[in-house]
């Protein structure tokens, strides 16, 4: 077994040492080939080393002073925080599902993520896309807000906008 291992790692180290020739063909263009052509002289070519770069370890950085999670965020990371739903009085959805987008500037920190709430509880997966697509929402008043998320701690939070969502009633005589 070991013998075979052996064997694979030398044949894969094989084409790193090949050599390479250029030659002119028959249509006048470059070719570049792991062998000399056969009927057309053929010129050996010399690779460079390659450019490496030696890897530095980075200082170790003094320790931050840990701050209280008391659920408040002292700092507000983002400027502008926002849902974007429609204008209108009340959201026209019979199947009860509908999309609505954020604003957030400036872009997303690495690490944060957004989630959605609905009527104060989380809805869906935690995501970096602006967009959300909501399901299956019963008719009625509901209150919908952003939250920016670190490692499942909120960062900031949007206010709180109302949406009224209109379904076809199961009542309704055109059903």
């Amino acid at each position: 077994m070991r013998l075979l291992f052996a064997t694979l790692v030398l044949a894969t180290a094989l084409p790193a040492h090949a050599e390479i020739y250029r030659s002119v063909g028959p249509n006048g263009q470059t070719v570049f080939s792991d062998q000399p052509p056969q009927n057309a002289p053929a010129e050996r070519v010399e690779l460079q080393r390659p450019n490496t770069v030696k890897t530095e370890t980075p200082n170790s950085a003094a320790p931050s002073s840990p701050t209280p999670d008391n659920g408040a965020v002292s700092s507000q990371p983002y400027q502008t925080l926002q849902l974007d739903v429609p204008d209108d009085e009340a959201l026209r959805a019979n199947n009860g599902t509908f999309s609505v987008s954020a604003t957030v500037t400036p872009a997303l920190s690495p690490g944060h993520q957004l989630r959605l709430l609905l009527d104060g509880q989380p809805y869906g997966d935690p995501t970096r896309a602006p967009f959300f697509h909501l399901t299956n929402i019963d008719r009625g008043t509901h209150r919908l807000a952003i939250e920016v998320i670190q490692d499942e701690r909120v960062v900031q939070q949007s206010e709180p906008v109302e949406i009224t969502v209109q379904r076809i009633s199961l009542n309704s005589p055109s059903r």
